[in-house]
C-alpha cells in the first residue's frame, strides 16, 4: 500500500469513534449517499418552474451520467481487484463504522455516483440544486474514508469516474431527449404543462 493512502487513510479515519453525533452522520451520508441523490432528484423534479424543461434535462443527463459511472467501476473492478483498508490492515489500527462486503475496494461505486449526480448538474440548472448535489458528493467522499471502508485513492478515482461520466452524457445528451420527453409528458411539465394549454388555447 501507498504511502499517500495510508496517511490519508488514517488522518482521516482516526476522527471517527470519538463524537457519537458525527459518527452517526458520516455513517449516514456513507451508506444513503445514492438514496440522498434520488430523494434530492425527486425534490428538484417538482421543485423547478413547471414550464421549464431544459433544466430537468439536465436532471435526466445526471441520472444517466451515475448509471454510466457505476458501469464503469464494474469494469475497473473485473480488470484490478484492490482490498478494502479493513481487509488490508490489522485490527485495532482503524476505526471501521459501517458494515461493508469484502469486494473491490477500487474505485469507490458511491463517489463515482454522486460526483456524477453533481457533476451533471452543473449545466443549465439552478444553484441550489447542483450546489446540494455537490456539496452531497463532496461528503460521501469524506464519509466513505471517515468510516473506514475505502482508501483515499479510491474517492479520488471515484470522483475522477464522476466527472469523466458526466462529461460523456453531457456529449451525448441529445440521445437522451425522448427519455426527458416521456417524463415531461407524464408529468405535464416544460411544453406539455397544462397552463402552456391553456394559454395557447387563449
Amino acid at each position: 500500500m501507498n504511502s499517500f493512502d495510508l496517511y490519508g487513510y488514517h488522518w482521516i479515519n482516526q476522527w471517527a469513534g470519538h463524537i457519537p453525533t458525527l459518527d452517526k452522520f458520516m455513517s449516514f451520508i456513507a451508506q444513503y449517499g445514492l438514496e440522498l441523490y434520488a430523494f434530492l432528484f425527486i425534490v428538484a423534479w417538482f421543485a423547478l418552474p413547471k414550464l421549464e424543461g431544459n433544466q430537468r434535462h439536465a436532471l435526466i443527463v445526471a441520472g444517466f451520467s451515475g448509471i454510466l459511472a457505476l458501469l464503469i467501476n464494474v469494469l475497473i473492478s473485473h480488470v484490478w481487484f484492490r482490498p478494502r483498508p479493513f481487509v488490508s490492515l490489522s485490527k485495532g489500527s482503524f476505526t471501521q463504522l459501517i458494515p461493508h462486503s469484502i469486494d473491490a475496494s477500487f474505485p469507490s461505486d458511491h463517489v463515482s455516483g454522486s460526483f456524477a449526480f453533481a457533476a451533471g448538474s452543473w449545466k443549465n440548472v439552478e444553484r441550489w440544486v447542483s450546489y446540494s448535489f455537490t456539496i452531497l458528493a463532496i461528503l460521501v467522499a469524506i464519509a466513505r474514508v471517515y468510516t473506514g471502508v475505502h482508501w483515499p485513492t479510491d474517492v479520488i478515482a471515484g470522483g475522477i469516474v464522476g466527472l469523466l461520466s458526466a462529461r460523456i452524457m453531457w456529449a451525448v445528451s441529445p440521445l437522451l431527449t425522448p427519455f426527458t420527453k416521456i417524463e415531461l409528458r407524464l408529468f405535464h411539465f416544460g411544453p406539455y404543462s397544462l397552463n402552456l394549454r391553456n394559454d395557447e388555447r387563449k
